[in-house]
């Protein structure tokens, strides 16, 4: 009787906002699927959601994300149809046109056809329960999706931030297809740039190193706050995966099943390649490129974008070109530059939803063979007490005797790839005499610390060009000094506030403030004296009441643009590269006046430079929007952990914005979770702010508390321990 009165009820509503967009058949059908689905809300807001079949566990997940932040859901998909220029505006046009040139909405259509049947009933799903959700809340009214299609995914397939379109500088095609000026290559230094980083800790224990004499694992993405959400996926198929969900997709990215757990790292592993073609302009107007000898054509195609402008929607038509390389991204010197990179979102999809059925390593790594993973590292713990790392999946090879950290030529095959490198010759390990494994987007050769990391020497250098940084520096400090670990001290390893980014760069200022201070001149004012005596004492740990720790980081950040600043133009510097590059490139008279400047700004803020770092560098959730708004006036937590940049493991990415002196943080740790795999998965997690993105929800804030404290929550798992923590239980459109 209920699935008959909901019909009625949905048949009545569609008449009202969405009588163009869905038919009455297709509401009956959703309806009948929402019968076959359960969503349980446990007592943090989490959805714990079940299904017959996997799709139907895919529709309930779907559904409840919409539930939670249809927002962003929303929006990864207007980003990835390169349709973001439609809401925003002409800024956005030159990032469409990269993402268009890549992949499109007529690429995943043709793909989505080519889906095995499982992958289809499962996308097919996901664009079921999204619309059922926008069907059933007549209220919501999307910026611009109106139906969600089950191609979409296609477009989004591996769950990190961008993937690797988002690598080639949107800059560069602006000057090539805006028609402007191109400049010469320089290869993209994002470490380099004044950004905050992001990216992600991955912890693995082996059983030896455990207290419980099981696997452990730490899954800590450092991403912009509130990507991914946390919930759980079952179905009477085998699906029962815990973790993040990337807003708007239907797998567990970073997570675990009852059999091991996955976490993902963003990785250097070089997986495309950027080429440059010597062109031809025909007597035709049309081009030709120089391959083996021969003129091929350049093949144009027109791509037209819309774009908001003056309360009007009006189009632009650019005429882009590819060749059999990719598509053409920019000029050098009187070459075109095309860019080659993992073209098969079947495979990925596949890849990223198959892991998460996994059930030991043996099939784990089968997963991994299908090779459509090109922008993460993955760190893996199972029951069976097997630790292991990857770095990369879907690795070309590619002939000897070029640099390809830099443009290749691209006249002839003498740089075509030569097919992919099988996994078993990724850079790896598996079960290392350490006992411990780490990846904090470093370097993997110190992967396992020093007894058992891989050996540079037996890999192609563009396998792994991968910086050490100083996250991993810690990383390995911290695994490496303690014999056993417990789910609570690897907690306390994750949340180790010492910060090694300041071991080298703090010295270099005391020593240059004493040789100034030895030297015939005034002498340094009072308050100098005091705050290079404060950074003396300094242990270079991070806490809420630390003053040095304020003063080192307004410094650090002071000076290191300095240095940034001084960096030849393509000369790429890793974080300890441009921390060596700045002590030796900054005189002392600099370096003490940039304390100097220090101590004016944050008596100009704050009233005094004697400011503890937990009442500048803060959390505030005022709207839940995805642009959130911070105000001073307004309630908000002091947070010890720092950026990433310093070795901070906890990461928490702040700065100030318009109208605050307060740091506000927008991106570094989002879901956590440790895990203990024993007879039965026994997990913690803590997640930025709360699952709800609505301001009142009581789920919208409810974890913060422990967030910025660095403490976790139970994970309930098994559907007895949910069925104990209950605080809604329902079926979709309910």
């Amino acid at each position: 009787m209920r699935a008959i009165l909901s019909s009625v009820f949905l048949l009545a509503s569609v008449s009202v906002a969405h009588a163009q967009a869905f038919t009455p058949a297709e509401i009956l059908r959703w309806n009948q699927q929402a019968q076959q689905v359960r969503i349980v809300r446990d007592t943090w807001g989490i959805a714990h959601v079940s299904g017959t079949t996997d799709a139907d566990a895919v529709f309930g997940a779907l559904y409840a994300q919409c539930e939670d932040d249809f927002a962003r859901v929303e929006d990864n998909y207007i980003e990835v149809l390169g349709r973001r220029s439609e809401v925003e505006g002409e800024t956005a046009l030159y990032a469409d046109l990269r993402q268009r040139l890549f992949l499109d909405s007529t690429r995943a259509v043709a793909a989505y056809q080519q889906c095995p049947p499982a992958m289809k009933q499962l996308l097919d799903a996901f664009a079921a329960g999204t619309n059922y959700y926008l069907a059933t809340h007549p209220a919501v009214q999307p910026k611009l999706l109106r139906r969600f299609q089950p191609w979409l995914p296609l477009l989004f397939s591996e769950g990190s931030i961008g993937g690797n379109v988002s690598v080639v500088p949107v800059d560069r095609i602006k000057a090539f297809y805006g028609q402007q000026k191109s400049g010469a290559w320089h290869r993209p230094n994002f470490e380099q740039a004044e950004r905050e980083p992001v990216g992600s800790n991955g912890f693995a224990i082996a059983p030896a190193k455990s207290a419980s004499g099981h696997a452990l694992l730490l899954i800590n993405p450092h991403t912009s706050f509130y990507f991914r959400s946390e919930m759980q996926l079952t179905s009477q198929a085998g699906l029962n995966a815990y973790g993040a969900v990337t807003w708007g997709q239907f797998f567990i990215y970073q997570g675990f099943n009852e059999h091991c757990g996955w976490m993902h790292t963003s990785s250097s592993a070089d997986s495309m390649d950027e080429y440059l073609e010597t062109i031809t302009k025909q007597p035709d107007g049309s081009y030709t490129y120089l391959y083996n000898g021969l003129q091929k054509p350049v093949q144009a195609a027109d791509i037209t974008l819309a774009y908001k402008k003056d309360g009007q929607l009006l189009r632009r038509t650019f005429a882009t070109y590819r060749t059999e390389h990719g598509p053409v991204v920019g000029e050098v010197s009187g070459q075109w530059l095309t860019v080659k990179m993992m073209d098969n979102p079947v495979a990925a999809l596949q890849q990223s939803y198959q892991r998460t059925k996994a059930t030991d390593y043996a099939s784990f790594q089968q997963t991994l063979e299908l090779e459509g993973n090109a922008s993460n590292n993955t760190v893996y713990a199972d029951k069976d007490g097997t630790i292991a790392y990857w770095h990369g999946n879907f690795m070309p090879r590619r002939p000897a005797g070029y640099d390809w950290s830099r443009p290749v030529p691209g006249r002839s095959d003498s740089t075509a790839w030569l097919g992919l490198h099988p996994v078993s010759e990724l850079v790896q390990v598996k079960n290392p005499a350490s006992g411990f494994i780490q990846n904090c987007n470093s370097t993997p050769f110190t992967v396992a610390g020093a007894a058992g990391s891989p050996d540079k020497a037996k890999y192609p250098a563009y396998m792994a060009p991968d910086a050490e940084n100083y996250r991993g520096i810690n990383a390995v400090r911290v695994l490496s000094r303690k014999k056993s670990f417990t789910l609570d001290t690897l907690i306390a390893a994750a949340n180790d506030s010492y910060l090694a980014g300041f071991e080298k760069l703090l010295p270099a200022l005391l020593d240059d403030y004493q040789l100034l201070a030895d030297s015939p001149r005034d002498p340094f004012s009072q308050d100098m004296q005091q705050a290079i005596e404060t950074l003396r004492d300094w242990d270079l740990r991070y806490s809420q009441a630390s003053v040095a720790q304020t003063l080192a980081i307004y410094w650090g950040e002071r000076i290191l643009r300095l240095g940034r600043g001084r960096v030849p133009a393509g000369q790429p510097l890793d974080y300890l590269s441009l921390t060596a590059y700045t002590i030796a490139h900054t005189t002392p008279e600099e370096k003490v006046a940039a304390l100097t400047e220090t101590l004016a700004e944050l008596t100009r803020d704050f009233g005094k430079w004697q400011t503890p770092w937990g009442e500048v560098n803060r959390y505030q959730r005022l709207t839940g929007s995805i642009r959130e708004t911070y105000d001073d006036k307004q309630p908000s937590r002091p947070v010890a952990f720092a950026s990433s940049a310093w070795g901070s493991l906890a990461a928490f990415g702040a700065h100030s914005y318009p109208g605050t002196k307060r740091r506000y943080g927008n991106v570094g740790n989002s879901f956590v979770a440790v895990v203990e795999f024993g007879p039965r998965v026994v997990a913690r997690s803590v997640a930025t702010g709360g699952s709800a993105s609505r301001p009142d929800s009581p789920h919208f804030t409810d974890q913060a508390p422990l967030y910025t404290q660095g403490q976790f929550k139970d994970v309930w798992f098994y559907p007895e321990d949910v069925a104990r923590h209950v605080e809604r239980a329902y079926q979709p459109g309910e």
